[in-house]
């Protein structure tokens, strides 16, 4: 039952690589999504948006390597949005995972579904 009450990444329940450069954030409500849209968008960092959900087993099988990459790319801000979590705001969503990319306060890339080295090639393309 305490489990029930985690969200975020420490409420997938998953065994997740630890993040060695404070770049990867979770957004636990539509009010969290949104703060953490505004500051991409107002900021030069580039940042991927990992929309995923407990209960989605594709999900489950990419969060591990998107915790582990955020290792391999400290200069971009990693996100993990659970799309129960932000109903309102993630309404758009369609597909789990997909993974939105921005550069510049701006989205210049979508991915749908799993693959950490199709991940780690649009990563490194918009590092």
């Amino acid at each position: 039952m305490e489990n029930n009450t985690k969200k975020g990444l420490d409420g997938t329940g998953l065994e997740l690589p630890v993040n060695r450069h404070a770049n990867l954030k979770s957004a636990s409500s539509d009010q969290s999504h949104l703060q953490i849209l505004h500051d991409i968008k107002s900021s030069n960092t580039p940042a991927v948006i990992n929309y995923g959900a407990s209960w989605c087993r594709v999900c489950s099988q990419i969060l591990p390597a998107f915790c582990r990459l955020s290792n391999n790319f400290p200069k971009l801000s990693f996100v993990y949005a659970d799309i129960d979590e932000c109903p309102e705001t993630t309404q758009h969503i369609r597909y789990t995972p997909t993974f939105h990319f921005y550069r510049d306060g701006e989205r210049v890339d979508e991915m749908f579904g799993a693959g950490e080295e199709r991940l780690h090639d649009r990563l490194w393309l918009h590092s």
